[in-house]
């Protein structure tokens, strides 16, 4: 088998691609950057016959994005997130569309041994009974946050879907009931994201996301990450006032560049 990278928001070259693939893998929204795929018009597309398709939906969840009902073949989710929802969780999901491919997959997980434990299934199951509720919050906080920031002198850029001014706005409106909990904005260079993480004081440091506590990370730390910007942060919105986070946020901001 043989990996041959595509840049997913590019429609026509997805699309392109489809001739000799046989499996299409889609994020949308992308990690960290937040492009949105037009899920509908590749996963509707004639050219992907005999092509599988997997949508990582997990920046969406089910709550914004239904990517089954566009004739994805199935759908995965890191459940540690929003899932989950409480930070506690490491746990991995896949929903697909035909029940003859639902019974590979778990005949393979059986054999395999990666069968969750009670306390896990448990865990999934109490986060899903809140996760309308709590991305809900999480998404209008987002939203509130990502206005502000453009107005901070120390931030250059905003990356969120549910910002007229963002480039996949339009296409994010299209297809999904919500712009997600996920903000990327970017501060002048890595020396000044870092003082920046280093001055909040109610928001956490972390690589992980979908928790019910506001976390961030600079990602371009992260192997593998060379192709982000050395200044990118990117906040997981979690059920904390807005005011609160954006004082927070404010202050760190302010701090990062008066030093």
């Amino acid at each position: 088998m043989r990996l041959r990278p595509v840049e997913v928001t590019d429609t026509g070259a997805v699309l392109a691609a489809l001739a000799s693939t046989e499996l299409l893998w889609l994020e949308s929204p992308t990690n960290p950057m937040l492009g949105v795929v037009e899920l509908r018009p590749i996963l509707a597309a004639p050219s992907r016959a005999g092509v599988t398709t997997v949508v990582d939906n997990t920046f969406a969840t089910p709550m914004s994005q239904q990517p089954l009902a566009w004739g994805a073949d199935a759908v995965v989710h890191s459940a540690s997130k929003y899932i989950g929802g409480h930070s506690d969780l490491l746990l991995g999901a896949v929903i697909t569309a035909e029940e003859d491919r639902r019974a590979s997959l778990l005949a393979h997980r059986t054999l395999q041994g990666a069968i969750p434990g009670v306390m896990e299934s448990y865990l999934a199951l109490r986060g899903l009974r809140t996760l309308p509720l709590r991305f809900a919050q999480q998404q209008r906080t987002a939203q509130e946050l990502a206005e502000r920031l453009p107005g901070h002198p120390a931030v250059t850029s905003v990356r969120y879907p549910g910002l007229g001014s963002d480039p996949n706005h339009d296409r994010a409106r299209a297809q999904m009931s919500g712009f997600g909990a996920i903000i990327s904005f970017v501060v002048a260079d890595a020396e000044t994201a870092d003082r920046l993480t280093g001055a909040l004081e109610l928001i956490v440091g972390g690589t992980s996301l979908g928790g019910v506590e506001t976390t961030i990370d600079r990602r371009r730390r992260w192997p593998g990450e060379e192709a982000v910007p050395a200044g990118l942060l990117r906040p997981s919105v979690g059920l904390e006032h807005p005011e609160d986070l954006w004082e927070d946020l404010q202050h760190a901001l302010s701090s990062s560049i008066n030093i």
